[in-house]
């Protein structure tokens, strides 16, 4: 009896972090901060590389954006959980 106990307290464990998962993924700061960190990575990368006309290198923009913004996106993810839970 006590292992089941112990199962459906994993399984719920898990139900928990799938939740706050889709929340995270659904939420309005996160597409707000994906957004704003795109658009100031685009100015910088911008800038650098104004003087080149190579499409190569354009196409790298939108990837170099959202990678940098998904990866600092962690400890945004961080504060919105802290403020959710109060």
């Amino acid at each position: 009896m006590k292992v089941l106990e112990e199962k459906i307290q994993k399984i719920e464990e898990r139900n928990r972090r799938v939740e706050a998962d889709k929340e995270w993924e659904t939420c309005w700061l996160r597409k707000l901060c994906i957004m704003i960190l795109t658009y100031i990575i685009v100015i910088i990368y911008s800038y650098l590389v104004q003087n080149y006309d190579n499409i190569f290198l354009s196409s790298l923009v939108p990837v170099i954006g959202f990678t940098l913004s998904t990866l600092s996106l962690k400890v945004i993810r961080k504060i919105w959980e802290n403020n959710r839970k109060n």
